[in-house]
């Protein structure tokens, strides 16, 4: 059976995000999802999605600064801590809101690495997210990001992704 959800950050733009979480309900969805919990208080979101009778069914770990134009750190070399801090924020939302799956955006290609730093900081990074998710019972979920989407996208494509779900990286990871 298909079960689909309201992605809020990208669906009924022209309401407040917390209006959104209506609109989803009111058009029938019973799952929602989005981008970045991050700026709101967990028992306000906890409280939109029971009122509405809705699941949360995704979001994502922080990615960065977004605003300048960040789009994930996984893989950039030095942010590691930062990393495992937004894994710690991200758990602590998904089990608020209980939401057992989130995704990884991995960032753009950073300059000033090779790219042996770059992929070896990525499956460390994945790695610890993965087993910190697989104790807390939620899945973890990497993305691939086009060039035309994301320009400088680090992962662009199935290849790469199916190369790091190979990676001895206990914990699951599946394609977003």
């Amino acid at each position: 059976m298909l079960r689909f959800s309201a992605n809020l950050s990208m669906l009924f733009l022209e309401y407040s995000f917390l209006e959104r979480f209506d609109k989803a309900a009111q058009a029938g969805f019973r799952g929602v999802e989005f981008m970045f919990p991050y700026d709101y208080d967990i028992d306000v979101l906890k409280e939109k999605l029971q009122t509405n009778k809705l699941e949360h069914t995704l979001h994502n770990l922080p990615a960065g600064d977004w605003a300048a134009g960040e789009r994930g750190i996984a893989c950039i070399p030095g942010r590691e801590e930062e990393f495992r801090d937004g894994v710690a924020a991200a758990i602590r939302y998904a089990k608020g809101l209980g939401n057992k799956k989130i995704n990884c955006l991995v960032g753009k290609t950073p300059a000033g690495f090779s790219a042996e730093q770059i992929q070896q900081t990525l499956v460390e990074n994945l790695r610890y997210a993965a087993n910190m998710l697989a104790k807390e019972d939620i899945l973890l979920l990497i993305e691939p990001i086009n060039h035309f989407d994301i320009p400088g996208f680090f992962l662009t494509g199935t290849h790469q992704a199916l190369a790091l779900r190979k990676v001895r990286i206990s914990g699951e990871i599946l394609l977003g």
